[in-house]
């Protein structure tokens, strides 16, 4: 029995492209839940509808910088040319199944292409896909950066996962499947968050209040996702599993042999033409 051969990687992420994505996590982990970390005394409290688009611009500015970054690191012609392509292929999907009960292939083909082609690309493809997906369907607003990171996130989560070099059939499609129930949940909790401060105060008992305290005002959103968002998650879930389990052998083998045809480790040549 052959061993698997070790993947090639577009994108090698070095001490400061971490360092960065490091950074624009922690920015975007407070962008999304300063709700439930100031206190109600706290001048973020105090400047509660303003806060969410303080965060969007900041977190905007801080993913150009990561993507920049993470090109910097080795982002080569080859590449960008299979970015291209998957962010292409991304964003065509994402309108399929827009605004039916949570039916949103495009999170299957991001598992997938996050597991082939590694934590770095991963990010990048998350980012690009879900900003070239809001442009072609129009949902441009203070929610997109919150939608870039977050796919990014869910994209570099399953570059992170374990066994890319050994694992595969049947045990790697299980993993990935439930990677993606669970991550399906929660990009949509994630989105909750960003959108829930947005809420007109005094507007229902579910509603972010700034004078609660963070406990209070946790289980308000937690009754806001049950009641809002719970059967739009899970059919994004169910949908994500059951094309992940359906398609994913041969798109694992298409981009793997698509992988290793590139040789992202060979520098792109021009041979002088013959005289």
């Amino acid at each position: 029995m052959s061993t698997p051969q070790p993947q090639a990687r577009p994108i090698r992420l070095g001490p400061r492209s971490i360092a960065t994505l490091v950074l624009v996590s922690a920015v975007g982990v407070a962008s999304l839940g300063w709700p439930f970390l100031s206190p109600p005394t706290s001048q973020v409290s105090a400047h509660a509808q303003d806060a969410p688009w303080l965060f969007t611009c900041l977190l905007l500015l801080l993913v150009a910088v990561v993507a920049a970054t993470i090109s910097e690191s080795g982002l080569g012609p080859k590449a960008v040319a299979m970015l291209g392509v998957l962010a292409a292929t991304g964003a065509a999907l994402r309108p399929l199944g827009a605004g039916t009960a949570g039916i949103e292939p495009m999170f299957f083909l991001m598992v997938l292409s996050g597991r082939v082609l590694g934590p770095g690309f991963g990010f990048v493809l998350g980012a690009v896909t879900m900003f070239a997906s809001s442009l072609l369907t129009g949902g441009v607003g203070p929610w997109m950066p919150f939608q870039m990171l977050s796919m990014g996130w869910f994209t570099m989560g399953a570059g992170l996962l374990p066994g890319p070099d050994r694992l595969r059939g049947r045990g790697e499609l299980l993993l990935l499947a439930g990677y993606g129930f669970l991550a399906a949940f929660a990009y949509g909790t994630a989105m909750n968050m960003q959108g829930w401060p947005f809420l007109p105060r005094g507007a229902s008992n579910i509603a972010f209040d700034p004078d609660l305290d963070p406990l209070a005002n946790l289980a308000r959103f937690v009754a806001y996702c049950l009641a809002t968002s719970l059967g739009w998650d899970l059919g994004r879930a169910i949908v994500t599993v059951v094309l992940t389990l359906t398609l994913g052998p041969a798109i694992l083998k298409a981009l793997r042999r698509a992988t290793r045809r590139a040789a992202f480790e060979s520098p792109v040549t021009f041979d002088a033409p013959a005289r």
